[in-house]
């Protein structure tokens, strides 16, 4: 009989598949903002009445969205660095301040804290011009808009004094003694040695913080903020077509949440932060 030809092991090596490569390079979050995008479109164009009747109608609660996202982040963060490096001072007071304002801020929902910063806070701010016979006191009227920015950087402050505090105490305290030893003062091995290393090692969660705050940015509708929330309720209640106005309202918040994501690996990208 005729022997079968030997065929050779082909080794470790892996046969080559024309364009694995680019296969493998492929983002998902392309795929999936192509997609979100693709069906917005295919949304307000095939059927315009009315996905593209309520897209005009709350595009500008989506300005305003933004806005309070933007200007409540920018405010978080600096709070939550106070609030963080009391949580670690040595001063007892300065430390019992900023412990009970994270535990009460923490324990409190923030739905009940908009309301409370809306409608409770000028009655006493109101109550104290009055005692103080100050007119401009007494007649003060709260703004939503700002209203909402602080009751969002009250509650996220809390938190994120907490990521802060956390990300301060994951850098070895050997680095703050020879800091120390080189003759820095506290405050300079803070700015110099140990802040730039905290920061770097907690982006991803104050990332994540940033893209709840903007989902959560849908309550303060319940204080008369003209949100994207708000503009889909008001469309709502004219036009009485629940099914397009909510799918539409949560397409743009996808949108928005995608690319506040793709926004915050691009930071940790450029910090060189590896996860």
């Amino acid at each position: 009989m005729d022997e079968q030809p030997k065929l050779k092991p082909s080794g470790s090596k892996l046969a080559y598949i024309p364009g694995a490569e680019i296969v493998g390079r492929i983002d998902p979050w392309w795929g999936l903002v192509i997609l979100v995008v693709g069906l917005t479109v295919i949304l307000v164009t095939v059927k315009a009445d009315p996905f593209w009747d309520i897209t005009k109608f709350v595009w500008d609660g989506v300005l305003v969205t933004a806005l309070i996202t933007i200007s409540s982040f920018a405010l978080t963060l600096v709070v939550g660095l106070i609030g963080g490096l009391g949580r670690l001072a040595r001063n007892p007071f300065l430390h019992g301040i900023a412990t009970l304002y994270v535990e009460i801020v923490r324990g409190i929902p923030l739905l009940v804290q908009l309301i409370w910063w809306y409608f409770a806070f000028p009655v006493v701010i109101q109550q104290i011009g009055e005692w103080l016979h100050i007119s401009v006191i007494a007649n003060y009227v709260a703004n939503p808009i700002l209203t909402a920015i602080m009751a969002i950087t009250v509650c996220y402050g809390a938190y994120m004094s907490e990521i802060y505090r956390a990300g301060i105490q994951s850098i070895p305290k050997g680095q703050i003694e020879a800091a120390r030893s080189l003759g820095m003062s506290h405050f300079q091995s803070m700015r110099h040695i140990i802040l730039p290393q905290a920061v770097r090692v907690v982006l991803p969660p104050v990332g994540n913080e940033f893209i709840a705050l903007l989902k959560d940015s849908c309550l303060v509708s319940v204080v008369a903020v003209a949100d994207l929330t708000r503009r889909g309720r008001l469309y709502m209640a004219v036009h009485f077509n629940p099914i397009e106005v909510w799918t539409m309202v949560a397409l743009l918040y996808l949108v928005m949440t995608l690319f506040a994501a793709r926004g915050v690996a691009w930071i940790e990208k450029k910090s060189h932060f590896e996860r």
